[in-house]
């Protein structure tokens, strides 16, 4: 686990949900709170899917953590559109 303290942790969440969100097209709906709530929780979704498929997520580094908060927030917010009916398949 990279040595960041929960403050690193809202700051990349942060950056991860803001451009998740840019790349979702989902920024105007979204606030800060909710870009780092989506960043950290896509950030757990990633490492937790890289880490089912066998991928070493503790020993990738900060910009491999960072692209997959990115990832993983894409994933949550389609995920989330698909509930709401707003994406298609």
């Amino acid at each position: 686990m990279l040595g960041l303290g929960i403050i690193g942790w809202i700051i990349i969440g942060g950056l991860a949900g803001w451009v998740a969100s840019m790349i979702m097209k989902t920024n105007a709906q979204q606030g800060i709170l909710l870009n780092i709530v989506v960043g950290i929780v896509g950030g757990l979704l990633g490492g937790f899917l890289l880490s089912v498929f066998g991928v070493d997520v503790e020993g990738g580094g900060l910009i491999f953590s960072f692209v997959t908060c990115i990832a993983g927030a894409c994933l949550l917010l389609w995920i989330v559109g698909l509930v709401r009916g707003r994406t298609k398949v």
